[in-house]
């Protein structure tokens, strides 16, 4: 995860793709130069009191405007630049509250800061309710007309052209208020799960076969499922997913709350369904997303000729799903500090230009990484940012090569936030999850070709070799199972179905044993693991996970292009796409970096890259 939170209204929760090692530490004993520089959004918590203030007097100017926008080209500038004005306020309000409650999630004062900007952004949504459908009533010919004569209407057109496109899903003023007011509903489910599982469940205490005590939180539990040791791996997994399955309840009922709020705004909203109406905003046909689930459905085979291949690796009688986190090569064991982490990131995106190079190594240095876990801390990795600040990013870095990995991930992001900020207006500077998990996702392929080139160790190659075979297994192909199943649940809930956290784990299991081969003895899945659902935090996001998988796709077909281009166009096709922000939509912008997501052609070659690279592994393991 960020991937990059867009925007704190749209995404608050965050994005989470990668969960930290077991925090140690209180914040206080954390060294300052390890921690993220929130006085670059504001100098104290007093100052955000203030200016929460001054952006509340200013609600009443936003919506002044209402009933005048077609009276001349100014009027419409005007009224839009006030929206935009205000929102690019409250998104610095509520990042900088959001961040500092990621912090120290046990920190209640800072929740309620959070729910501060929250309401405020509720207010700001029901106060600006009226102009979409206004602007819709001027109508298409006399807005363009209007667009002519001002020039300085140019930075709104992508805002103009979406709510023209917006026509059929938008409603009468009356009705966008109302839609407005119940947003604040809309969360509850997300919230609930985040504060009940990041602050509230009672993670177990489970002793480990070396007599170790371990509390067994979402951190540690990723810290030691890659354990070498079978019998430490067994006994986090079993420990872990049975204090789930005892929660399932709970989780099931925030999940199916989400569900039932996206079917709500299917319905208010006149959609087909909630896929098209996650979907439509960014412009993204639903082909692509039954595309990538049928795409990755006929090339199982691919990934079961990788789950073979890891049982032959670790020397297994039998792959079982405990066994997918553990290393393939257990004598290397690559383990980095921060500097040392930030070099290897900076080295290996260096075919990204010198300028790249140099922005991102000045923010590592300056206040944009939060690095190390703490007690209380917000478990995984994001990176946001706040238009004419800087980005900044969240780690719990604890120095193993995924996290290496994971900076370079979360960089992707936070350099697309910085290049589309520096050359595009408020109003285009954010940017589609469709086309940023491509910046996140081809810096982490940049980092696999560099590791490799710079190690002639056999082990080494086979390390880095199986970590981008898992990457794709994570990333590509858990990432479309995620995408079948929470599409499954969305459809079951259409229908009228009930959603329980039993008949959730129910479905949930069989797909997950369709995907790893269960009933051909491939990789047994114990039944226990149909709970892994309440697990994954993205199910909140609204369709969102889908778009990992597309993303590796884009960014694996713009790598290879990019190495195979000497001339530099296709990494400045490539940058040109980051510089655009929202200027056009998603699947424009990918297809000027030279990839067409609306076929099966990237898909297709990125198998053939994936059975590549177990061809070399075979290879490395025949000349041992």
């Amino acid at each position: 995860m960020r991937i990059r939170t867009t925007t704190w209204l749209a995404a608050l929760l965050g994005l989470c793709l990668f969960a930290p090692a077991a925090p140690a530490k209180e914040r206080s004993e954390i060294p300052d130069k390890y921690k993220w520089n929130l006085s670059d959004l504001y100098p104290s918590v007093d100052a955000w009191k203030k200016a929460k203030e001054d952006l509340t007097a200013r609600l009443p100017e936003v919506a002044s405007h209402q009933g005048h926008l077609g009276a001349s080209a100014e009027s419409l500038y005007v009224g839009i630049t006030a929206r935009m004005d205000f929102l690019n306020d409250l998104t610095r309000l509520g990042t900088y509250a959001s961040q500092l409650s990621d912090e120290d999630t046990r920190v209640a004062k800072n929740r309620e800061m959070v729910d501060e900007a929250q309401d405020l952004g509720v207010r700001f949504g029901s106060a600006v309710s009226w102009m979409n459908p206004e602007i819709l009533a001027i109508g298409a010919d006399k807005i363009r007309a209007f667009e002519a004569q001002d020039k300085r209407l140019a930075q709104y057109h992508m805002f103009l052209d979406d709510v023209l496109r917006f026509a059929p899903h938008t409603l009468d003023a009356q009705g966008e208020q109302i839609i407005a007011q119940a947003g604040r509903m809309a969360g509850a489910g997300g919230s609930i799960r985040s504060v009940f599982d990041n602050a509230e469940l009672p993670w177990p205490t489970i002793t480990l076969p070396d007599g170790k005590k371990v509390r067994l939180d979402n951190a540690a539990y990723t810290q030691y499922r890659a354990s070498s040791d079978r019998a430490v791996r067994d006994t986090v997994f079993h420990a872990f997913f049975r204090a789930h399955e005892e929660f399932q309840g709970t989780y099931g009922a925030a999940l199916a709350a989400a569900v039932q709020a996206h079917i709500f705004r299917k319905n208010v909203r006149h959609y087909d369904s909630c896929l098209q109406a996650a979907l439509f905003p960014d412009n993204i046909p639903v082909s692509v997303y039954h595309q990538l689930i049928k795409d990755v459905n006929d090339n199982l085979p691919t990934l079961h000729r990788y789950l073979k291949l890891r049982q032959r690796m670790m020397g297994l009688k039998q792959l079982r799903y405990e066994d997918l986190y553990a290393p393939l090569v257990k004598s290397v064991d690559l383990h980095y500090t921060p500097e040392q982490a930030m070099d290897i990131v900076l080295a290996a995106v260096k075919p990204l230009g010198q300028a790249y190079v140099d922005t991102l190594g000045w923010g590592y240095k300056h206040g944009w990484v939060d690095w190390l876990p703490n007690t209380g801390k917000r478990s995984g990795a994001y990176s946001t940012g706040t238009y004419g600040v800087h980005p900044y990013q969240l780690q719990n870095f604890t120095g193993l090569y995924e996290e290496v990995s994971t900076l370079a991930h979360e960089s992707g992001h936070s350099m697309h936030t910085f290049l589309a900020d520096e050359h595009q207006p408020y109003a285009t500077h954010d940017y589609a999850t469709f086309v940023a998990e491509v910046a996140s996702t081809l810096n982490e392929n940049l980092l696999l070709h560099y590791m490799l080139a710079n190690t002639k160790d056999k082990d080494t190659k086979l390390f880095l070799l199986g970590s981008y075979l898992e990457n794709l297994r994570g990333t590509l192909f858990r990432q479309a199972m995620f995408a079948e199943f929470e599409l499954a649940i969305h459809e079951k809930a259409e229908k009228g179905e009930a959603l329980s956290g039993q008949a959730m784990t129910k479905l949930y299991l069989g797909i997950v044993r369709k995907y790893y081969g269960d009933a051909q003895g491939i990789c047994k899945v114990d039944a226990l693991y149909g709970t892994e659902w309440s697990y994954i935090p993205h199910f909140f996001y609204n369709f969102y996970v889908y778009q990992y998988a597309t993303s590796i796709v884009a960014s694996s077909a713009i790598a290879a292009e990019m190495r195979d281009d000497p001339s530099g166009k296709a990494r400045d096709a490539y940058l040109n796409m980051l510089e655009s922000g929202s200027s056009k939509y998603p699947i424009d912008l990918l297809k000027g970096a030279g990839v067409d997501m609306t076929t099966s052609a990237p898909f297709n070659a990125a198998m053939k890259e994936m059975n590549g690279v177990m061809d070399q592994i075979d290879k490395l393991l025949a000349s041992r």
